[in-house]
């Protein structure tokens, strides 16, 4: 099942399950009990809104080999893992904004699993039960400034640096899917999931083993390698299979004083 975030109009953000392009309401958000209405309302009628509001983000680094050879980095001998602030979070067809300290921005397509149940210490052979979905991620990096900071926090953490969506798909085995990404219509990066250091169980399992996983939380599990620059009206595009795909457009942050 598909399960999305949207708005109509100005209207409050409501739940909903996707059948084709009709969407049917959800009666409550997808971690506790719900029913589901018969579909009634057309995709092209709502706005789609990230699919999930975390309380973290925690997301997993060179967890593909070839990413971090082409960085020249070893590869961790555990998740190697960091932070992104829920703030940092968009949804598809919102604009990554260029922030003006940085001058190397770069896009990273990754599969993300949304936490469905509330966890700490969960055993490898009970992860599924804590996992609601997944969804497609852009962890969007300003590069220079990761290499110059020696942490990531403020690379990873801009606003507009998490783009998620469109959807949660809750009926896929993670294990073997590909992951492609597109600038501008260009191929940059198509490698399958079965290429990651760590595969997903073993992501929940050991982030478990440090925090608690609250519903609705967010892991993003490494980006294959091909990972490249963007500028001022590219596009990026991320597909997953079995998902869908995640679109946004690039634009320089013009907030700053």
């Amino acid at each position: 099942m598909r399960i999305i975030r949207f708005s109509r109009e100005d209207s409050e953000p409501e739940w909903g399950w996707l059948q084709d392009n009709q969407i049917g309401l959800l009666s409550s958000a997808p971690f506790g009990p719900y029913h589901r209405s018969e579909p009634s309302v057309t995709l092209d009628k709502v706005k789609l809104l990230p699919p999930v509001t975390p309380s973290k983000v925690i997301a997993v680094g060179r967890n593909y080999v070839e990413h971090a050879h082409e960085h020249q980095v070893e590869v961790p001998d555990r998740p190697l893992i960091f932070m992104k602030p829920p703030s940092s979070i968009i949804g598809s067809g919102v604009d990554i904004l260029l922030p003006p300290q940085s001058q190397q921005v770069e896009y990273e397509a990754e599969l993300a699993v949304v936490i469905g149940n509330a966890g700490r210490w969960i055993d490898v052979m009970d992860v599924d039960q804590y996992i609601l979905g997944y969804t497609i991620a852009n962890d969007v990096t300003a590069r220079d400034l990761q290499k110059n900071d020696g942490q990531w926090t403020r690379a990873k953490g801009f606003d507009t640096f998490c783009p998620l969506g469109p959807w949660i798909e809750t009926n896929l085995d993670p294990s073997d899917v590909l992951i492609t990404s597109r600038l501008n219509g260009e191929i940059r990066q198509m490698t399958s999931t079965r290429e990651m250091v760590f595969n997903i169980p073993q992501l929940v399992v050991y982030i478990s083993s440090i925090m608690m996983l609250q519903p609705g939380d967010v892991i993003l599990s490494g980006t294959p390698a091909g990972v490249g620059q963007i500028r001022k009206e590219d596009v990026v595009s991320i597909t997953i299979e079995g998902i869908g795909e995640l679109i946004n457009s690039v634009a320089v942050d013009t907030r700053q004083k």
